[in-house]
């Protein structure tokens, strides 16, 4: 589904990514794990060429992207829900959704706004509501509905967990869960131990922009040190 090659991604003259690589399977769940800092946001980044990376490689279903603009990356299939949300908060949920919208394309779950609402019954309450007077949480749950509108196959989400409640955390989590149960790949960038183990399949740690381990949870169970050094405060 995605690979990334040997990536060194800058911003200005600060060197952020070195030699980064991993890839993600199709229909699995990803999760980018690391402290503030780690370099998790520059690899969301640099996977949708939003800062495109120095040198290295990234392809999406066996095409090199690498230097594409972003909108073209984003019509290929790949959906990016940022850390600070990003909504139009001027406009309804119904009129975000709208925003978002794509055709349907191969290999996706096809969304429409009732499946979304199915998804996320907190939105179909306020559907009326404009952004700006919904919750964090309730944010949060309109920018992945209106990056699903796009039908995407592949999904980055950036620190979904971040600056929510616990009973909406616990919503995300379903959420992830089901989203991957109709074979959507997700790459989740995420500090949460705890939320990233109950919806992903494999753990990537990333510590000063290079990956410092690449496994299942049950290996990194058997790794107490890597866990201490990487991802203890």
């Amino acid at each position: 589904m995605l690979e990334l090659s040997e990536l060194n991604s800058y911003y200005g003259q600060a060197h952020i990514l070195h030699d980064l690589g991993f890839f993600v399977a199709t229909g699995e769940v990803v999760s980018l794990l690391g402290r503030n800092g780690a370099g998790k946001t520059t690899t969301m980044k640099s996977i949708m060429q939003l800062l495109p990376p120095r040198s290295g490689d990234v392809s999406f279903l066996g095409l090199n992207i690498t230097g594409m603009p972003p909108h073209k990356v984003a019509k290929m299939g790949l959906g990016y829900v940022p850390e600070e949300r990003r909504i139009f908060t001027d406009l309804t949920i119904d009129e975000n959704l709208e925003v978002g919208r794509q055709p349907s394309r191969d290999g996706a779950f096809s969304w429409t706004a009732e499946a979304l609402f199915d998804l996320f019954p907190n939105l179909k309450e306020r559907r009326g509501n404009r952004g700006k007077e919904l919750s964090g949480g309730e944010q949060q749950m309109l920018t992945i509905a209106r990056t699903l509108m796009g039908n995407p196959t592949l999904l980055l989400l950036d620190e979904p967990s971040e600056g929510i409640a616990p009973v909406i955390v616990e919503q995300m989590a379903d959420t992830i869960l089901r989203l991957k149960a109709e074979g959507l790949s997700v790459i989740i960038s995420e500090q949460n131990l705890h939320f990233a183990r109950v919806v992903a399949d494999r753990a990537i740690i990333i510590e000063s922009g290079a990956k410092r381990f690449d496994g299942t949870f049950a290996e990194l169970d058997q790794q107490p040190e890597v866990r201490d050094a990487y991802l203890s405060v």
